[in-house]
């Protein structure tokens, strides 16, 4: 199947993408510049990803759309809480429908580059905080896509049910650099250590046995 596959640069988008890289025949990869805390580090390193498999790479501005959003991971380093990953005060950094906007977005450019999916990283840790990233919430886009494209498009979401350490095993059987991925809310040249998605990250490695490559501050 031909596929475009969402790229955030990040740990599990990656792995999806050497997944779709393995499994189907990626079209684009596609990216986007929200204004995030940490999207210029992540960005980059989906950049790189993108070119390392030989991948055409596409990275759409909507910044102009998220100066009407309101969330920690747009407001700042100082802004994001360093409380567990599932702790309430971490809806913070949830971007309203993020899933929905990009998917929408993301409907368009894959099918106007021949494809017949979209490829997305959603994955089983991010239900209880995150709900466009639940699969009801899946399913439906995935419907409504499909209603609303010639080509039908589906909707792939690989590792719906699987959990970050799961996702990281795989990826180190695909042999993904994971060096070259961002996940610190912070943005800063290291990562952390200490937000969220930091310690997330350092416990999926951990847990799947993989050597975890990344420099953290603390």
């Amino acid at each position: 199947m031909k596929v475009a596959v969402l790229l955030s640069g990040g740990l599990d988008s990656t792995t999806a993408l050497y997944w779709a890289h393995h499994h189907h025949e990626v079209v684009c990869a596609l990216s986007f510049d929200y204004g995030s805390n940490h999207g210029a580090r992540e960005l980059a390193c989906a950049r790189y990803q993108a070119e390392k498999l030989g991948v055409p790479y596409h990275e759409i501005n909507l910044r102009g759309i998220s100066a009407h959003l309101r969330s920690a991971l747009l407001s700042g380093a100082d802004a994001i809480p360093s409380a567990d990953y599932a702790e309430e005060n971490l809806k913070q950094t949830v971007v309203p429908f993020r899933n929905g906007i990009f998917l929408a977005i993301a409907a368009g450019i894959a099918e106007s580059n021949g494809a017949e999916g979209i490829v997305i990283a959603a994955h089983g840790g991010d239900h209880a905080l995150y709900p466009d990233c639940r699969e009801d919430f899946m399913a439906a886009m995935a419907f409504a896509i499909s209603l609303g494209t010639y080509a039908n498009l589906q909707i792939l979401r690989p590792f719906i049910a699987n959990s970050k350490d799961e996702i990281t095993a795989i990826g180190a059987s695909l042999g993904v650099d994971f060096s070259h991925t961002y996940s610190c809310y912070c943005g800063r040249e290291k990562h952390c250590g200490q937000c969220a998605t930091c310690r997330e990250r350092r416990a999926a490695f951990s847990a799947a046995g993989a050597p975890d490559p990344t420099a953290y501050e603390s």
